[in-house]
């Protein structure tokens, strides 16, 4: 590009040269398909890398790059499951009743009911559950607590774990305070919570992709679905600031338009 145009060195580069290079790298030519935004944005960091070395090494006396800003990347929506879908979910984990079904049951209810990430859920101490006022103390990012309701059925899914399934996975005599235990009695992992969660979807023939976030995910696009007041839903998450709640109302609109565009008599057509 820079020698269709005539020139021969950094120091002759112009903004506009800069812009014109991102704006091509967007389009595509016969030669070379449209780069996304991700990648558009790297080579647009590397080119910015290059002219602050030419300033700082005297190969030029100013920096075109500068002012041109790379592309954001499109704003990837959380995926949430359907209210049914979470429901098979959880059934699926259970399905045998044995002591891991009854802990995974009781641990992807915890998940749904409290919007809790994987790492607080299996950081989660026998203290830090209140079940007789039926709250959790959840130990968020930044050293951060918070104190969340637990619902009915993930009150009952806990009980029954207690009582059928945790003395099973201590018996040995190796558990420590924390409420999800493993196989061996220690403390579930991350990476075995992730499995477990893994296991249900399959086993409920969820075709949509789970990851150890969607069932966050699904309970603070429910809660919104439901009316809940997005200051409600930051706190409940744990989010610093509200801007980052906000990124779930993006997906009620979705559904507020699916719902608009099937019930009302003038939106068809």
């Amino acid at each position: 590009m820079l020698n269709a145009r005539g020139i021969g060195g950094l120091g002759e580069v112009t903004e506009t040269d800069v812009a014109d290079f991102l704006a091509g790298l967007r389009a595509g030519d016969a030669d070379h398909p449209p780069l996304q935004a991700s990648s558009a944005a790297r080579t647009v960091a590397a080119v910015r890398g290059l002219h602050r070395f030419a300033v700082r090494d005297g190969a030029a006396t100013g920096d075109p790059a500068r002012a041109v800003r790379p592309p954001r990347p499109a704003r990837r929506l959380p995926k949430a499951l359907l209210v049914d879908d979470v429901a098979a979910l959880i059934a699926a984990a259970g399905f045998d009743g044995t002591p891991r079904a009854l802990r995974d049951a009781a641990l992807l209810e915890f998940l749904y009911a409290t919007g809790a990430r994987i790492s607080e859920a299996t950081g989660l101490d026998v203290d830090d559950l209140d079940r007789a006022e039926g709250v959790v103390r959840l130990h968020g990012k930044g050293g951060k607590d918070r104190v969340v309701p637990v619902g009915r059925a993930a009150r009952e899914a806990l009980a029954a774990y207690f009582v059928r399934a945790r003395p099973v996975f201590s018996a040995g005599g190796r558990s420590g305070p924390a409420v999800f235990l493993n196989a061996r009695g220690g403390r579930l992992t991350r990476q075995g919570a992730w499995a477990a969660l893994r296991a249900a979807g399959e086993r409920a023939g969820i075709r949509a992709t789970i990851s150890p976030h969607t069932l966050r995910h699904s309970f603070a696009t429910h809660l919104l679905d439901g009316g809940a007041d997005i200051r409600v839903v930051q706190e409940l998450l744990g989010h610093a600031s509200v801007t980052t709640t906000q990124v779930y109302t993006l997906v009620t609109v979705d559904r507020l338009r699916e719902v608009y565009a099937m019930a009302h008599p003038r939106a068809r057509g």
